[in-house]
């Protein structure tokens, strides 16, 4: 998502339909938790929301929720292949060559994907068939996923909201697949958790996003090392 519209904050933040977020905590300084060798690992496939667009090292969203999870007595090991500006068709054609340059098969993959697609304004029935077709891939080689959806501005249009947020439950529903319905929603509309593009989380803003999904993903760790 390196090409973000101006209007995306004001319009996304609209669509939370609650009171503003309080200002951020500073990160904690504690030194990050040390990942057991036996920690199963966590995939993170995706755009510049997962890759830690304008971060420092360490403050993105793979390494934070790693630190997060071990930090509560969640053995994982996470694994950014976010790729800022990947549409849902770039990350298509990239799958299959990410999944097999991983040293160790991942335990989950979460897919974040599709802000890029509704930017550009591509149509939602792209969008919807290659999200389909990478998590089939994922079922196929019996790799549980996670999805982490993303909502279309309102100015879209009432026809392209309605054709592309249905898509991430849709999808989650299909492939048994849990949900984070919009990864953006603890921040988004509060310009102290963003950087100044008004949509990439700062590094505040990801430890804000990794606080809202973390239990979720811990949930979805759980019953894929279960199986």
């Amino acid at each position: 998502m390196r090409r973000i519209v101006p209007f995306l904050c004001l319009i996304l933040a609209a669509c939370s339909g609650s009171a503003p977020t309080p200002d951020a905590p500073k990160p904690p300084q504690a030194s990050t938790p040390a990942v057991p060798a036996d920690a199963p690992v966590i995939l993170a496939f995706g755009d510049s929301l997962y890759a830690g667009y304008r971060l420092a090292p360490g403050e993105g969203y793979p390494p934070r929720l790693e630190a997060a999870l071990n930090a509560g007595g969640v053995k994982a090991r996470v694994v950014n292949a976010g790729v800022s500006g990947d549409t849902t068709a770039a990350a298509r054609e990239r799958l299959a060559f990410t999944l097999d340059g991983q040293k160790v098969k991942p335990a989950l993959v979460l897919v974040g994907l599709g802000g890029n697609d509704m930017l550009r304004g591509l149509p939602p029935a792209e969008t919807r068939a290659n999200l389909d077709a990478i998590l089939s891939e994922l079922d196929k080689r019996h790799i549980p996923a996670m999805l982490t959806g993303m909502l279309a501005a309102p100015n879209m249009g009432k026809d392209y909201v309605a054709a592309f947020n249905p898509i991430y439950p849709a999808l989650a529903a299909k492939h048994k697949a849990p949900l984070v319905p919009f990864f953006l929603q603890a921040v988004i509309g509060n310009d102290k958790l963003l950087l100044d593009d008004h949509i990439h989380p700062n590094a505040a803003g990801v430890d804000r996003i990794v606080a809202a999904t973390k239990d979720e993903v811990a949930k979805a760790l759980k019953a894929a090392t279960v199986r």
